[in-house]
């Protein structure tokens, strides 16, 4: 037996939100799980990416953007290659990460890292975590 799921009006809305911004027909998944087992970072993943397009489908907005697999993705296109759908589920990551961007939250303060710290750290590691976590 079924269950029925019933879609609230803001999940229709960033489901819509993130179609707009992928391209992707994202309600065209049928939940196969080919993208999963093809992905080469699925290990590191805390979503698989067929949890991640479900979940989208049903609006589960704060799960999906407060998750490490949208910034994993390694856009290698394993799951648009095989996807009996050909969606494309880098292009549904990059528009989730866009998302996570566009709410403008800084999840890093340089100024609260001690200038001990600073000096050990690699420059390039201390750019690509600001740019990865503040706006």
């Amino acid at each position: 037996m079924s269950k029925i799921v019933k879609i609230t009006k803001e999940a229709a809305e960033f489901l819509n939100k993130i179609e707009e911004l992928s391209g992707e027909k994202i309600t065209s998944c049928i939940q196969c799980g080919i993208c999963s087992s093809s992905c080469p970072m699925v290990n590191e993943m805390d979503l698989m990416p067929s949890q991640i397009m479900s979940m989208t489908i049903l609006g589960q907005k704060e799960e999906i953007l407060e998750s490490k697999s949208i910034w994993i993705c390694a856009s290698c296109f394993n799951c648009k290659v095989r996807c009996p759908r050909e969606l494309d589920l880098a292009k549904v990551a990059e528009a989730l990460r866009q998302v996570v961007l566009r709410t403008a939250t800084d999840k890093i303060n340089i100024n609260d890292i001690p200038e001990d710290e600073i000096m050990e750290l690699p420059q390039i590691a201390i750019v690509a975590a600001c740019r990865r976590l503040t706006n």
